[in-house]
């Protein structure tokens, strides 16, 4: 019965680091479903299913048919229709991420028929910039948006800026390098919290990436002052960053984007 109902399957997987992976997750028999770039899907798997060994043990579930289903932004571009692809960090405590994390290339796996979210460019005006920022997995809608949306040598700036605990926490690093490198109006700006950890010296940018921002990191790169009439910026990632940018954005007359009032600042919260 699980097995009919689990309408996907895994056709890759790639583990960044033994709590971070990204899953490549193809439709069985039935057409992908369309989305904007930013948006999410959802994912599931049964309580029957098997947790990853460094995960953290968890009482036998009631229903072990029963999905278990959560959201994860689609980090492939809208235009891929051979599969979607996720930006996953496990939670050892959770309910899905020890499951998804113990999944093999060719497992089932359950691929939700909609998508949702309004964390996309559709708000953005066409001729403003964008800065993405993001600590972790919330990196994950940017790829999306820019592997979507992206149009190198145009007059439109883009700059990601990455923050993570060590260098191999940082997701799509050499991607985004070749993006820059290809892209004249796209910067890709990382930094990690623990420097001291690194096996070989780091020699990029270190400390929050809220202080990066603070910096003027995308001003020097852009040679150009990210302002609130030439700019929007789009936060992704822990409560902390979010809310230290909230308020540096702010002071500097940035305001956040509401059904209630237009903005230029756009909000994907960690729950």
């Amino acid at each position: 019965m699980v097995d009919q109902i689990l309408n996907a399957i895994v056709t890759s997987k790639v583990e960044l680091s033994p709590r971070v992976m990204t899953l490549r997750v193809a439709t069985k028999g039935w057409d992908m479903p369309d989305f904007t770039p930013g948006q999410f899907g959802v994912l599931g798997l049964p309580g029957s299913a098997p947790r990853a060994p460094w995960s953290e043990a968890e009482p036998t579930p009631s229903d072990p048919d029963k999905l278990i289903r959560r959201p994860y932004s689609i980090t492939s571009s809208s235009k891929t229709r051979e599969y979607m692809e996720f930006y996953i960090s496990m939670l050892s405590t959770g309910a899905l991420t020890p499951r998804l994390f113990a999944l093999k290339v060719g497992d089932p796996i359950w691929l939700g028929p909609k998508t949702s979210g309004i964390f996309t460019l559709n708000q953005v005006p066409k001729e403003k910039h964008i800065v993405m920022v993001a600590t972790g997995t919330g990196l994950a809608p940017y790829i999306s948006m820019l592997t979507s949306e992206l149009q190198c040598g145009s007059d439109r700036k883009f700059a990601v800026l990455h923050g993570a605990y060590h260098s191999w926490d940082l997701g799509y690093r050499s991607e985004l390098q070749t993006m820059q490198f290809l892209c004249q109006n796209f910067n890709y700006i990382s930094t990690i919290d623990k420097p001291n950890e690194e096996p070989v010296p780091w020699g990029g940018k270190t400390g929050w990436v809220q202080d990066v921002w603070k910096s003027g990191a995308v001003a020097e790169a852009w040679g150009l002052k990210p302002t609130p009439e030439n700019t929007h910026v789009f936060l992704c990632g822990v409560s902390g960053m979010v809310n230290a940018m909230l308020e540096a954005l702010n002071a500097e007359g940035f305001i956040e984007h509401t059904k209630q009032q237009e903005g230029q600042i756009h909000i994907e919260r960690f729950v």
